[in-house]
């Protein structure tokens, strides 16, 4: 069998690691499309594909012929395949601003851009960047980096107003704007304007002002980077759409990351999801469906990461911008603002905790992960929070104003966590039936 994988990223490289351990014989081969490839941003280094007789293709799929199984290439000579993988990943989402064409106007996904990115900022004193997500602040730190004024332009009433309660939305930009970023909060792009040789020179925003920018950053989002399969015959909405096999309409052809999209999403997932924890999980489980060994995609608790300047943050399960009717949240932040805890559970019956927010705060991946898919109630959680807690041994710990609240608000009377190694966390695991809850039974639940 000849496996052809359309991409570079973490997707398509964990799918090439996991079929070739589970099939030696596959002849694999994977076509460039524009990822990062750097020696510090790739997966593996330059001996990985030698190593484990994978064939890399620095090319450009521009066609693909699914009655011939064959890809057209940009340069290279037609590429025959047995079986496809569409792990093309996303492009940046641009909204038709007037302007959004100029030449120092750019979104930030692939070596291309970063590459641009160098270009236009050489010798440049000020830029602006727009769009409140995680590129956004990536951009705005790496031009703070070589020393260049920013004006950062988010809509939203406060950061990641839709993924973020509005407690941590304001520590992010506490954070933000102590590293000498003009941070605008609920102000929008309106215009780019351009100067005779069609470089940008300055923006215009929703509230009339002219805004001098060489370097324009849009940072507004992503969206499936599919325009290549038009006339294939695979079947795209967004994205290419599959089922919870990774199963696109034609036969022989899968596709996986950030470019596939569900028909069915699994429980508490999107039909689409744009994060690198989530392209390597569909990696591995793509690989066994290629192999023949298909088993439908069922995620654990969800799971993401971030840095916002020097504030690292973690994701666990589901916390909502606002909870939801029969849920409740408990919100502790450490003495000098940069540092907090939330936690999300059921406000009634069992009170099992589904999510967790922590902003320089470091929890345990396997800790979290096990709580939520075991529906573990609040306060044992509480009374637990030391198994989870990895920060430095004299770091200020925030899980105290979190074990007051809900004492205040519950009439509860649960103790403060002390600092205690995940292996008495182990020890306590309870029984089911009458095999123990392992280690390796937590690490399950991990992506």
């Amino acid at each position: 069998m000849h496996l052809v994988i359309i991409g570079n990223g973490i997707t398509g490289v964990t799918c090439a690691r996991y079929v070739r351990m589970r099939d030696p014989a596959v002849r694999a081969k994977k076509c460039y499309m524009g990822h990062l490839t750097l020696g510090h941003t790739k997966p593996y280094d330059d001996r990985f594909w030698a190593a484990n007789r994978l064939d890399l293709v620095r090319d450009r799929v521009e066609a693909v012929d699914t009655g011939a199984r064959t890809l057209t290439l940009r340069d290279g000579p037609p590429l025959p395949y047995d079986r496809l993988l569409v792990a093309s990943g996303s492009v940046p989402a641009f909204h038709g601003w007037p302007g959004q064409d100029l030449d120092g106007v750019q979104g930030l996904y692939g070596l291309p851009d970063l590459e641009r990115m160098e270009r236009w900022t050489a010798g440049l004193e000020r830029a602006v960047v727009v769009g409140g997500g995680l590129i956004g602040v990536e951009m705005a730190e790496m031009l703070r980096a070589r020393g260049i004024g920013v004006t950062f332009l988010v809509r939203e009433p406060w950061y990641m107003s839709y993924a973020l309660p509005e407690e941590e939305g304001r520590l992010v930009a506490r954070e933000i704007r102590r590293h000498g970023v003009d941070l605008r909060l609920g102000v929008e792009l309106e215009a780019v304007l351009g100067d005779e040789a069609g470089r940008a020179r300055a923006v215009v925003t929703s509230e009339g002002e002219a805004l001098p920018a060489r370097f324009v950053g849009l940072a507004t989002g992503v969206r499936p980077n599919v325009a290549f399969l038009a006339g294939s015959g695979i079947e795209v909405d967004r994205g290419v759409l599959v089922d919870r096999c990774f199963r696109t309409n034609v036969e022989g052809v899968y596709a996986a990351g950030d470019c596939a999209q569900f028909r069915e999403p699994p429980p508490g997932r999107k039909a689409i999801e744009p994060l690198w924890y989530t392209g390597r999980a569909h990696g591995g489980a793509v690989a066994h469906t290629i192999t023949g060994a298909p088993k439908p995609y069922a995620p654990g608790p969800f799971y993401n990461s971030a840095k916002f300047f020097d504030v690292e943050y973690q994701t666990y399960g589901r916390i909502d911008p606002e909870p939801p009717e029969g849920e409740a949240t408990l919100y502790g932040e450490g003495p000098d603002g940069r540092r907090a805890i939330r936690l999300q559970y059921e406000s009634e019956g069992a009170r099992r905790v589904v999510g967790f927010n922590l902003m320089g705060v470091r929890y345990r991946h396997a800790v979290c992960a096990d709580w939520i898919a075991r529906g573990v109630g609040i306060e044992e959680v509480l009374a637990d929070l030391g198994a989870a807690n990895f920060d430095p041994e004299f770091a200020a710990a925030c899980e105290p104003a979190v074990v007051a609240a809900y004492n205040a608000r519950h009439g509860a009377s649960v103790a403060p966590p002390t600092r205690r190694g995940w292996r008495a966390w182990m020890a306590r695991l309870p029984m089911n039936g009458t095999t123990p809850h392992s280690l390796a039974d937590s690490l399950a639940h991990l992506p």
